[in-house]
Parts: C-alpha cells; sequence; structure tokens
C-alpha cells in the first residue's frame, strides 16, 4: 500500500511558503507527495525557483494545467520526469503527459491532463486517458484532471471509476466537499483547493478581481499577501486501487 498526498494549485509565493514551511514536519507520513505548480511562479506558470522550493520541501511530483506554459523558464524543467504538462496537448508539445514512478517497489503513474469546457481547445482528454490506459505496465495511476466544470470533472470519474486509482480535479482553487471513492475503487474529490493566500480572491489581491466585476475593465491582478492554506487530498493506493481518500488543509497560523 502507498499513501499519496496531493496538494492542490499552489500559488506565487505565499504558496510556495506555506508548502517549504509545513510540508517537511507531515512529510514522512506519506510514500509519495504530488502538487500541481502551475500557479506557482507569481500565480502565472511555473519557473526554476519555484520548482525547486517545492522539490526541496518535499515534493517528488509537479503536475501543470492551462497555464503550463506561462513562464519560459518551463522550457528548461520538462526533460525532468518530475514535472508533467497536460497529457492532451497536440503531438509535438514539449514535456511529457505522465510518468511512471518506482516507489518502494510499486509501480505509480502520475497523470496530468487539461480539460476543454470553459477552457482553451486542446486535444480530447478522453480519448487521451483511454488511450494511455490501454497499456499494462502503469501500476497505480493517479489523475490531477485540471478543469473548470464540475461536470466534466465528474464525467472524467465515473470514466476512469474502476480503471484507475484516483481522479483529483484542479483549476477552480476552492477546495470541494465530495470527497469519496467511485465504484468503491476510484479515490476522487472534484477539486483539491488552493495551496496559497487565504484573504484573496482564489490567490489575487482582492482589488483587481473586485474592479474587474465592478467596471468589466482590465485589472492587473497581483499574488494576495498575509496567511496562506495548504489544501490537499491524502490517498491510500494499492494495485490501482484506493482504500482510503480524506481531505488534508492546514492554514498559517491558525486563521480561519
Amino acid at each position: 500500500m502507498l499513501r499519496l498526498l496531493f496538494i492542490g494549485d499552489v500559488y506565487g509565493k505565499p504558496g510556495r511558503r506555506v508548502v517549504a514551511d509545513h510540508l517537511p514536519s507531515i512529510r514522512d507520513r506519506y510514500d509519495f507527495v504530488i502538487a500541481n505548480g502551475e500557479n506557482a511562479a507569481g500565480g502565472f506558470g511555473l519557473n526554476r525557483e519555484s520548482a525547486t522550493a517545492l522539490f526541496r520541501a518535499g515534493v517528488d511530483c509537479i503536475t501543470l494545467g492551462n497555464h503550463a506554459f506561462g513562464n519560459k523558464e518551463v522550457y528548461g524543467l520538462l526533460d525532468d520526469p518530475r514535472v508533467l504538462r497536460p497529457l492532451n496537448y497536440p503531438l509535438g508539445t514539449p514535456g511529457a503527459g505522465w510518468w511512471t514512478f518506482d516507489v518502494r517497489g510499486e509501480r505509480l503513474t502520475v497523470v496530468n491532463a487539461l480539460g476543454r469546457t470553459f477552457m482553451d481547445p486542446v486535444d480530447d482528454p478522453f480519448r487521451a486517458l483511454s488511450d494511455l490506459l490501454e497499456r499494462d505496465d502503469l501500476g497505480s495511476v493517479f489523475l490531477d484532471f485540471h478543469a473548470e466544470a464540475t461536470s466534466e470533472k465528474a464525467a472524467m470519474g465515473y470514466h476512469l471509476a474502476t480503471r484507475v486509482a484516483a481522479v483529483v480535479g484542479t483549476h477552480t482553487h476552492v477546495a470541494t466537499a465530495d470527497t469519496r471513492l467511485l465504484r468503491g475503487v476510484t479515490a476522487f474529490q472534484t477539486d483539491a483547493g488552493m495551496t496559497g493566500p487565504l484573504e484573496s480572491v482564489i490567490g489575487a489581491a482582492i482589488e483587481g478581481p473586485v474592479a474587474r466585476f465592478l467596471t468589466r475593465l482590465p485589472h492587473r491582478y497581483t499574488v494576495a499577501e498575509g496567511a496562506a492554506q495548504l489544501n490537499a487530498v491524502e490517498i491510500d493506493v494499492s494495485d490501482n486501487r484506493a482504500t482510503r481518500v480524506e481531505r488534508y488543509s492546514f492554514t498559517e497560523g491558525g486563521a480561519s
């Protein structure tokens, strides 16, 4: 049995800080730690500094999303199998969308995929996952499904139920309360939530998003400051089946 921790979208410096401060204190509880890092560099993309900080804190694999190529430094990171961009980008896109790791003698495949509803056009994630699962050497499969629509995430969960160990969503930055085992086999949560500034609009300083909604004019977004939260999902897996899935959360200073 492997115990996994999946950390939801790490947002900017506050997100990196709470991971660096908190993860080392709990790292020995888990066999493998995955974090979505597509907002880790200033809220937009991944750079070398943010990737190094996450790995140093104890993260084993970084997944990305629709901002995968938002920072030019990511091109120098995608040769590292620990950094995954979405599987369903067009053929020829740099990097890989999945990788199989040897964890305590067991095979664990981490996959990153991107939704299409209310998102930029990409290849079909449902077909891409089905094609990948034709392989018989993946071991236990974990999917970070980076998507906007809750319906698309639920559909993916049931599309893959019993065929993968876990499907956990990212992108909307708000943790959902639907943590469960689909068909008694596949761990699922619509969104793992955000790891970043608590007093914010999904990570951004409040003034920018509020002004945009009030005026409908463009406004510059900046990363919010103050206490940060860490939102994650714990999953126990064995032989491509999940036996337990629970939410995990931590807030700096015990703020609420």
